[in-house]
């Protein structure tokens, strides 16, 4: 499905039909005609009658046409739109047709009342006379091609993970040079990830200083950017003697190599938000630590296995998974957000761990979340 050649008249037809797909041969979509006064305005826009069969009533959509929508964009265009249509004419609803429409976008206008339909199928219309509801799912992740430049910054990637830590962990304010020296990253990318993060409206900015970070649903963007098994390169091991003889191997290390070892996933979630029993013991090591994982095995009386296994040695995908850690018992755990992006991109029902963490991290901020920035 292509969409670098789409003009306003072509995405308009495409969503169009579109529509007319999801609502089936019982219905009547038609293209009105601009008006004397519309003529003069938004040649983006158009006004569509639907109505059933048979049927004298119908409703009028004002479609909007947009080739990419931001939550920014719904905050600062679409919901004052609709607002002023809303006061104006109570049988006209707004739907915002483009290309392709983020979750997080699509959420927005579910909660703000405004319909939407893009070319991969996502789409919500509710309208009471004539009775419509609409709600379906296409892609999750955009369809353009991956040879596509552009100049944004994404959530993608090691230097965005290091960024989002660092945001999600230390209340604002600060500006962009701050967060780059401490991230040790370069000025010009982490002024352009900033402009992504505030385009959906997952940071607020007063001039050039943050003010606010939306912390959680910042991990949950950044999981779904984010693999924890395909990231960490992993190796299989079993735990003959059961995890608590696991955890007292580890504790009696000596502190240098105890520090290397770093608990996440579900053993890890358990200490702040038991919400299973079981799962996978997963530790991360360095990457460049000359100790092997079969050396770390031995230490921990673990014995590789090929298949399953109840214990997984992750080769960390960067260092600033070891950054912030905590420690429990004895054992060192990866830092809260971590252990939330960690859970949330992970097998099984680890999503749903990592979103029993980010309710224990939002009812208890104080006890995680730093007043300034690492030096």
């Amino acid at each position: 499905m292509g969409f670098d050649d789409l003009t306003p008249d072509t995405l308009l037809e495409r969503g169009l039909t579109v529509l007319r797909d999801l609502l089936g041969s019982g219905w009547q979509v038609t293209v009105q005609p601009p008006t004397r006064e519309a003529k003069g305005g938004n040649p983006l826009d158009a006004l569509v009658e639907v109505k059933a069969d048979g049927d004298s009533v119908l409703t009028q959509l004002m479609i909007d046409l947009k080739m990419s929508v931001s939550a920014r964009l719904v905050e600062e265009q679409l919901l004052p739109k609709w607002s002023l249509l809303q006061q104006v004419n109570h049988y006209t609803n707004l739907v915002v047709v483009a290309p392709w429409i983020s979750p997080r976008v699509q959420e927005l206008l579910r909660e703000y009342g405004i319909g939407y339909i893009d070319l991969t199928r996502n789409a919500s219309l509710r309208v009471s006379r004539p009775a419509i509801t609409i709600y379906t799912q296409g892609a999750s992740r955009s369809p353009r091609s991956r040879t596509a430049k552009s100049s944004k910054a994404t959530l993608a990637g090691l230097k965005a993970g290091r960024l989002v830590r660092l945001l999600a962990d230390v209340t604002p304010p600060y500006r962009a040079t701050e967060l780059a020296e401490a991230a040790e990253l370069s000025l010009p990318y982490v002024s352009r990830l900033l402009d992504t993060l505030e385009d959906q409206l997952l940071i607020r900015r007063d001039g050039r200083v943050i003010t606010s970070v939306d912390w959680p649903q910042l991990l949950r963007v950044r999981a779904d950017h984010y693999r924890l098994l395909r990231h960490n390169p992993y190796t299989r091991m079993i735990a003959p003697n059961g995890v608590e003889a696991v955890f007292k191997a580890l504790r009696a290390l000596p502190e240098e190599s105890r520090r290397q070892i770093v608990l996440t996933g579900s053993y890890a979630a358990r200490t702040v938000a038991p919400l299973a029993v079981g799962g996978q013991l997963m530790f991360y090591h360095p990457a460049g630590s000359p100790r092997l994982p079969d050396e770390i095995g031995d230490e921990l009386r673990l014995l590789r296995v090929d298949k399953g296994g109840d214990v997984l040695l992750l080769r960390a995908h960067d260092p600033v998974v070891f950054e912030r850690t905590a420690d429990h018992n004895g054992i060192r755990r990866v830092a809260l957000s971590q252990l939330a992006v960690d859970c949330l991109s992970g097998p099984g029902r680890m999503p749903a761990e990592g979103q029993a963490v980010l309710g224990y991290m939002e009812k208890n901020i104080s006890l995680w979340q730093l007043d300034r920035l690492p030096s």
